[in-house]
């Protein structure tokens, strides 16, 4: 396999996973931080912070200089948080050159505009060919070796380099072409996987969280082919796929911030406690608007919101639920 120079940008949990596996499948690899607290343990550990048992290879280059990053990447692997990719994107625009991949990884839709984080790279950097992957991946569990599948999302000649170059013994990558839906399902069940975990932190039952999933896989899918995705989409891996294993994985911060939700805690507290990015609360925001302009109904989505930023008691919300109007499946 022929090596490919891949800068992959944010060192959190999921960025410094990949760097690290595509450093292992042979890759040339350079991982970029802004925060240089972050940066300055991984130079001294050799390890994230988050996963003490996953070395750092010594020859990934680490760095927080955006122009030595990105400049003669092959390939560029977005993994900051959602409302942080329009400014990163940003500050390296002007290092980018033709023919350079970003491969998107992050998941989440942008708060003030309810851009899809592919629209931002593009609207910030034109010229950008963009990859999109998604689907059930937890970074501890891509860090162990354990057996993933994950779907890269593009044109068809990008997204078949991306399963070339990314794909292994343990990682299986498959391609399709609905970058909206690959993008509306990896991001929005998110916020389902929240209000799963604030089922459970009311000591709700399995009943519950399975009428969520399935309900919420609804609205999800209500709201993208509304925006032009394919609805077979979200029967795939970065939809049913990815909203059971966020909402039923005791590894998925979403559903445990949710939990700590329904136990009592309010949003600055749940966050505090999580002491990661929660990419559901953003979206949760961005999405509440998005439903509001296209007119889709979305009642999980909206119950979760007024819970979080309107202090609605979860029991009550429940109740707002299940008292609905009654409807046909």
């Amino acid at each position: 396999m022929t090596k490919m120079k891949i800068s992959v940008i944010g060192s959190g949990a999921w960025g410094s996973t990949l760097a690290n596996y595509l450093y292992k499948n042979g890759h040339s690899v350079t991982l970029w931080e802004f925060n240089s607290e972050q940066l300055s343990y991984i130079k001294t550990h050799r390890h994230p912070m988050y996963f003490p048992f996953a070395k750092i290879g010594k020859r990934i280059l680490l760095t927080s200089n955006i122009e030595i990053a990105v400049s003669n990447a092959d390939i560029i692997l977005m993994c900051v948080p959602s409302q942080s990719i329009r400014s990163t994107a940003r500050a390296m625009s002007e290092f980018i050159n033709p023919g350079q991949i970003f491969v998107i990884a992050s998941k989440g839709i942008e708060i003030e505009t309810g851009k899809r984080l592919s629209e931002i790279i593009k609207e910030e950097i034109d010229a950008a060919k963009i990859v999109v992957l998604s689907g059930p991946s937890f970074a501890k569990e891509v860090a162990l070796g354990l057996p993933t599948a994950v779907v890269a999302a593009g044109d068809k000649k990008n997204t078949r380099l991306i399963q070339k170059k990314f794909s292994s013994k343990y990682l299986r990558i498959y391609t399709n072409t609905d970058i909206t839906g690959v993008e509306i399902g990896g991001a929005i069940k998110n916020v389902i996987a929240i209000a799963c975990g604030i089922a459970r932190g009311l000591g709700l039952g399995d009943n519950t969280t399975a009428a969520i999933i399935t309900r919420g896989l609804s609205e999800i899918t209500r709201l993208g082919v509304k925006l032009g995705a394919e609805r077979s989409t979200f029967f795939g891996l970065s939809g049913l796929g990815d909203i059971l294993m966020t909402s039923f994985s005791a590894n998925s911060r979403n559903r445990n911030f949710g939990e700590l939700i329904g136990k009592g805690m309010n949003l600055n507290q749940a966050i505090k406690k999580i002491g990661m990015v929660v990419e559901g609360v953003p979206t949760t925001q961005a999405v509440v608007n998005i439903s509001k302009k296209t007119k889709i109904e979305m009642p999980i989505t909206d119950e979760v919101y007024k819970i979080l930023f309107r202090n609605k008691n979860p029991e009550s919300a429940i109740i707002s639920l299940m008292t609905r109007n009654m409807k046909s499946e």
